[in-house]
């Protein structure tokens, strides 16, 4: 039940209270509704605004009621100790929400964990923002910390598992390995008898091993990754990163992939564009979305890389021209593991975590990634990042490639935050 109709039942419970002591105050005959002739009128009885009061104070809660100048006009001592509210102010993140809201956009969430953390005070917070018309809103934050605690234990779990189970995986690659190359050594001349056939039998067995263990040690990389970025607050400490730079690796990374495909890849010319960011998630998130076009694109086809400054971000967009993504798979293509053709995905050997991996790299920037498909024609995966501030306002334009126009994209896009 939300804070709003939390208090609506309150004041309908006040209500019923004072009229149980109304009811209550019947005459010695039973007639209802008078009282007594040697009654007087309780003068302690509390009020409908005494009772809805004590409630707003008594709520496990934190709760604010925020003017449109940013003034706190009521608040409990649990949204105080929860930092929504310090020395009469509200928290600056609160006041932003606030003025979205009262600009006339819905509830909103937002976090209000406190950037420095003190021994007994909470973890992460999370608040929501509910107008309440006539400029004024109720702020309502909740104590999360311990589902941040379990959410913490369950990465760090994943990522011990997937730290263990990396290095007998490792082993079982250079076992295969090793395999391999004593059978190209002892292989018979006669390719014709019985040994020769073993042989074959033998290879076949032993590079199916090092294929299988090869995507195996991928997908343990990719879970560990995962495990550091997913719930993670935005990077700390940023340093400005070249775009340019980051398209450049990833293109490296991805040539080998596209030429066994037989897949082109096209990129626009140097931007000159920065961001704030680790370089090395960057690459990661950009080489996964190049892997994802490559691996669904039809051969003799091409996959392009673009980039620009729209209204101070900026955007690394990805176009490919394969079979695109039906609506109702759109929103779900960012889950781990989520697989839009399962049968595709195994004889391409994805792991199904590339998409998940991109979503939080961006989210940790304080950015967001976006798609537009459109069955037959292809998808486009942008991602949208912060620009550096030096470029606010300015920086290099250019619509991104592709055959996808920049209006039906931004109309159609289907975006995921952190």
């Amino acid at each position: 039940m939300t804070t709003l109709a939390w208090l609506i039942t309150a004041a309908a419970l006040g209500l019923g209270l004072v009229a149980g002591v109304a009811l209550g105050r019947r005459s010695s005959s039973g007639r209802p509704g008078r009282p007594a002739r040697d009654e007087e009128p309780r003068s302690d009885a509390p009020t409908l605004g005494d009772l809805l009061h004590r409630t707003f104070r008594q709520s496990a809660a934190g709760l604010a009621v925020v003017g449109a100048g940013g003034e706190v006009l009521l608040h409990n001592t649990r949204a105080a100790a929860l930092g929504a509210v310090t020395d009469e102010r509200l928290d600056p993140r609160a006041w932003a929400a606030c003025q979205r809201v009262q600009a006339g956009e819905s509830r909103l969430e937002v976090d209000l964990s406190p950037l420095t953390r003190t021994p007994r005070g909470p973890v992460a917070v999370q608040a929501v923002i509910h107008p309440l018309g006539d400029g004024f809103a109720l702020v309502e934050a909740v104590d999360v910390s311990e589902v941040a605690r379990l959410e913490a234990t369950r990465r760090d779990f994943v990522a011990n598992v997937s730290h263990e189970l990396k290095t007998p995986v490792g082993a079982v690659a250079l076992l295969a390995e090793a395999l391999l190359d004593t059978l190209d050594a002892l292989e018979p001349a006669d390719t014709t008898g019985d040994d020769a056939a073993a042989f074959r039998e033998t290879r076949r067995f032993g590079e199916k091993m090092l294929r299988e263990s090869t995507r195996m040690g991928n997908l343990v990389s990719e879970l560990i990754a995962l495990s550091r970025l997913t719930g993670a607050e935005r990077l700390p400490e940023l340093a400005a990163v070249e775009v340019d730079d980051v398209v450049a690796e990833a293109l490296a990374r991805s040539r080998n992939s596209a030429e066994s495909h037989g897949v082109e890849i096209t990129a626009d010319a140097a931007s000159g564009l920065v961001v704030d960011g680790d370089r090395t998630l960057l690459v990661t998130a950009l080489t996964n979305l190049l892997e994802n076009a490559i691996a669904y694109s039809p051969a003799d086809s091409s996959v392009s890389v673009s980039r620009r400054e729209s209204g101070g971000s900026v955007e690394i967009a990805v176009t490919d021209r394969g079979l695109g993504i039906a609506p109702e798979h759109q929103q779900r293509v960012f889950e781990r593991f989520f697989r839009v053709d399962p049968a595709r995905s195994r004889a391409t050997g994805g792991t199904g975590l590339g998409l998940a991996i991109v979503k939080h790299v961006c989210a940790n920037h304080g950015g967001e990634v976006r798609l537009w498909s459109r069955t037959g024609t292809g998808s486009t995966f942008t991602m949208r990042l912060p620009a550096r501030l030096s470029l606010l306002g300015g920086g290099a334009g250019g619509a991104p490639g592709g055959s996808v126009p920049t209006e039906d994209r931004d109309q159609t896009a289907a975006t995921t935050g952190g």
